[in-house]
């Protein structure tokens, strides 16, 4: 990868965001186990829809839309007022690796944007969980 060529670049800029966003939301909608995470959506997921597109835009190198329009994300704080342990971590993480996949992007390239999501998805968790 180049210098200039960005995450944003190299998954296929907004046309690619766009899908998976739409595509993440369509599977966190159908998937029953999932249900966890989309009851804490309004029923309308179109705003979520769109807010992820402009975050994951701006997080994946390419023009800061969320900024511009919200200001600073400030991830965790805007997901405080929502219980996230480790089972609403692993819906959103499945949600994400399905529509990853439908992009059919470089395998190696997947990988890292996986371990990426799944960094900001351990740190969006904020409820005490023990571990058996």
């Amino acid at each position: 990868m180049s210098e200039l060529e960005t995450p944003y670049i190299r998954i296929g800029g907004e046309q690619a965001v766009r899908q998976l966003t739409k595509t993440f939301y369509q599977i966190m909608s159908e998937t029953a186990q999932t249900k966890l995470i989309r009851d804490m959506h309004p029923d309308d997921i179109a705003v979520s829809e769109e807010k992820l597109y402009l975050f994951l835009t701006g997080w994946l190198g390419g023009p800061q839309l969320y900024t511009d329009k919200y200001g600073h994300p400030r991830l965790r704080g805007r997901h405080l007022p929502f219980s996230i342990g480790l089972e609403e971590r692993d819906q959103w993480l499945y949600c994400m690796a399905q529509a990853l996949a439908t992009l059919h992007l470089d395998t190696l390239f997947a990988e890292q944007l996986m371990g990426s999501f799944a960094q900001t998805a351990n740190f969006m968790r904020n409820r005490e969980e023990t571990t058996s």
